[in-house]
């Protein structure tokens, strides 16, 4: 009988503060891929890190067979290094590199050991995801932020694992670098626990582990297969508790029309002994009889009352809570004919990079929904900044509409830290009575003292639905959009109440993303990429 690769054994982690994770987890992963998914601020990385060891648990134990691969979700790196120093290899290369050169010491030798073949494996796993044109010799500061993230991955593929653990691997990776990720991965024949919200690569694992409540549930399949079966979790819960909470009015209603039975036959009772005229003792013997039988029927009737209520709690506590946002934003339409933002013959150096050396040219009209893609460093962050105007080209002529452009960028570092959500909220609508802003912020899941919590506290995706009720329901609302890799570190409910709102939302706006069931599902109607410093269109789809 084999081993499975990952065992986790009554594992409880608190952290030094005294704040639980989660206490008692038992699971096990066996030689496949397995999805981790779960809230922000769930344990996703805490559990990862607990896996790799990176983590000592509080209780319980995790064991491991085989060689280990962990990809953390950022990757310590220092300045100076190179791209063999990240592989593991740079020793190994320097002995080579010295003995090609005609040094034969016996330390170049040991340091190769049996690796002779090291630099030809080390670049086929570079070429194998997308780095190619890498040399092993590059200092790092030449890569981009997804380059680092696939140097990282190819760091532990030269190391031959059995198991691999990865946080979030397609974080910064354009779309050409995913797909090599996702490829890999429907190759792998080992163990793979990942956690990510980039439901193209979670279509293809072959379990869903959701860690929810301190626990720890699997679902056969990929992540289509656990959101349908999620939906029909839901429906049968919420068709168990109509159930249940009708089971309860009805008891409640047979214990109130027992009990008012049990006061007329007792008044009726009284008159009839009255009027029989039959001695105290023996009326006083049937009235006292009476009342025991109607406090016995009465305390049944409790019992089933209390059963029913019991069963009506633990019926609403199986149905999970809806985390969907609904909204109107009719302030934010724009009218069909009307231009936004025109851009002619736009040029802008960064450093030593021309990134539009050949002009770009950019116009955004009506309420079209635009996803510009490009590989990492093409330049189209910057293309955003130029439209939103915090950025200006070097050369070129821009033209922009009367009207507010907000821009989110990344970081989601619109709001003010130090104030509370409401205060960000009644700083950015003003003129809303108090009662309008309490009914908006509901609809953004702030309800009670929440409100009232500090933005440097929230969540990413408490940021994120906090930013979007301030840029929403701004004064004046805002009519252009522009929206730099925002799903980026955000779990998957966020994300869906992202893409609720970009639903609702009737102006325009340009989106930067690799996430493509993300663009599906916003609806985009004109995709753009940039490349060699050219805006092209890549279709033109329908609205």
């Amino acid at each position: 009988m084999s081993v499975s690769p990952i065992i986790v054994s009554g594992l409880s982690f608190v952290w030094p503060d005294d704040v639980p994770v989660f206490q008692n987890l038992t699971f096990s992963v066996e030689a496949e891929r397995v999805g981790l998914v779960a809230p922000n601020g769930a344990g996703k990385s805490t559990l990862l890190r607990l896996v790799a060891g990176v983590l000592t648990p509080s209780a319980g134990s995790v064991t491991v067979e085989g060689v280990l691969g962990y990809l953390p979700q950022d990757l310590p790196l220092t300045a100076g290094r190179s791209v063999a120093d990240v592989l593991g290899i740079a020793e190994v290369i320097a002995a080579l590199d010295a003995i090609e050169s005609g040094d034969t010491d016996e330390r170049h030798f040991a340091a190769i050991g049996d690796d002779w073949d090291v630099e030809d494996r080390a670049r086929a796993e570079l070429e194998r995801l997308g780095l190619g044109g890498v040399s092993l010799r590059d200092p790092l500061d030449r890569l981009s932020g997804g380059q680092i993230v696939s140097l990282g991955l190819a760091a532990l593929l030269l190391r031959r694992p059995d198991v691999l653990l990865l946080d979030e691997p397609t974080n910064n990776l354009d779309l050409a670098a995913r797909r090599k990720l996702y490829d890999l991965l429907e190759g792998w024949r080992g163990c793979v626990l990942v956690v990510s919200h980039d439901r193209e690569l979670l279509d293809r694992v072959d379990r869903i582990a959701e860690l929810s409540g301190g626990e720890v549930r699997f679902y056969g399949g990929n992540y289509t297969a656990y959101e349908e079966a999620v939906a029909n979790e839901r429906e049968a819960a919420e068709r168990n508790l109509r159930n249940a909470e009708q089971e309860l009015k009805r008891e409640k209603r047979e214990m109130q029309q027992a009990r008012e039975r049990a006061e007329r036959r007792a008044g009726n009772a009284a008159r009839n002994l009255k009027d029989a005229g039959l001695p105290k003792l023996f009326a006083g013997n049937m009235k006292r009889s009476a009342e025991k039988a109607a406090g016995s029927a009465q305390t049944m009737h409790a019992s089933r009352v209390g059963d029913a209520q019991e069963r009506a709690d633990e019926a609403a506590r199986a149905v999970r809570s809806d985390q969907s946002i609904a909204l109107e934003l009719p302030g934010t339409r724009v009218p069909a004919g009307r231009t936004l933002f025109v851009g002619e013959d736009l040029r802008k150096r960064l450093g030593d990079t021309d990134l539009f050396a050949g002009g770009v040219d950019f116009a955004i009209r009506g309420p079209e929904r635009v996803a510009l893609s490009g590989a990492n460093g093409a330049g189209k962050s910057t293309l955003l900044r130029l439209v939103h105007g915090d950025l200006e080209p070097d050369s070129g002529t821009v033209r922009r509409a009367d009207g507010r452009v907000a821009y989110l960028s990344q970081r989601l570092d619109l709001l003010d830290d130090d104030r509370t959500i409401a205060e960000n909220f009644a700083a950015a609508a003003p003129s809303l009575t108090d009662a309008q802003r309490l009914n908006v912020l509901a609809r953004f899941l702030f309800r009670g003292q929440r409100i009232h919590l500090p933005v440097r506290v929230l969540s990413g995706g408490e940021r994120l639905r906090a930013t979007l009720a301030c840029v929403l329901y701004a004064e004046p609302a805002p009519h252009l959009l522009l929206l730099d890799e925002p799903t980026n570190n955000l779990d998957l409910v966020s994300v869906g109440q992202l893409e609720n709102a970009l639903d609702a939302y009737e102006g325009a706006f340009v989106v930067i993303s690799h996430d493509e069931r993300f663009l599906d599902r916003i609806k985009v109607t004109r995709r753009l990429t940039l490349a060699g410093g050219r805006l092209t269109s890549v279709e033109n789809l329908a609205p």
